[in-house]
């Protein structure tokens, strides 16, 4: 089973997000949600919630057509509930087996060894509540940022916290025990926290894919991904 998020606002994605939600915009002539999903069912899920929200009418009308993998609606149309409260609220159609989590903003091209299953092959439910799938810096575009977390040799992530970088993005996809957001408060909330408590556990581990991420977050990280992924091989 799989999550996909996708009911975001995708404000920092206008004039595309201006008529449809962010799920829908088109990088390389297929939209982005389609990237995520084709990408999980390749991985082996069945199955994905996709929430909704912004736009919600045409991107499930655009879900209807899709089989591969089997899409369940989670409906946020009354209030976004960030992705915590977005797997909380998803959490009966999810069931209690560990579950594909995937935001919809990630493309990538694959290396020696295929992203989602290097994940899955490192998952551990015995050491681990989630396990994430991270990018080095040097081979990323359209991320800002000055990384996100430290892997230890054991596989184990720390939080970049107060450190003036880490050498290692979260690209938006990870494997996660849906029990880790029972707890979480009614309405909207974030992971991150749920991640800090994981971290302070010793049960955050992360896996550094082998490709090439793509954070497609604004239009012009839109047509840099575009461009890599058309470029002739």
């Amino acid at each position: 089973m799989a999550m996909v998020l996708a009911a975001g606002l995708g404000t920092r994605m206008r004039p595309l997000t201006d008529d449809r939600p962010k799920a829908l915009v088109e990088v390389a002539g297929k939209p982005l949600i389609d990237h995520m999903l084709d990408r999980l069912h390749e991985a082996g899920a069945a199955a994905a919630v996709v929430n909704v929200h912004y736009f919600a009418d045409s991107l499930e009308r655009h879900l209807q057509g899709r089989n591969q993998p089997r899409v369940l609606i989670s409906d946020e149309r009354e209030a976004l509930l960030e992705t915590g409260g977005g797997l909380k609220k998803a959490r009966a159609l999810l069931g209690e087996e560990p579950v594909w989590a995937a935001n919809i903003d990630s493309v990538w091209t694959e290396g020696a060894a295929p992203a989602l299953a290097k994940l899955a092959a490192a998952w551990d439910s015995e050491r681990m509540d989630a396990c994430l799938l991270l990018a080095p810096l040097e081979r990323a575009s359209g991320f800002e940022g000055k990384g996100d977390f430290f892997l230890g040799q054991d596989g184990r992530l720390a939080h970049r916290g107060s450190a003036p970088g880490a050498p290692y993005a979260y690209i938006g996809v990870q494997i996660i025990k849906p029990q880790a957001v029972d707890d979480g408060p009614e309405g909207p909330f974030s992971l991150f926290g749920v991640w800090m408590h994981m971290i302070e556990q010793g049960r955050l581990y992360g896996v550094v894919m082998d490709g090439f991420w793509m954070h497609v977050g604004d239009p012009a990280a839109r047509d840099a991904a575009e461009a890599r992924l058309t470029a002739p091989a």
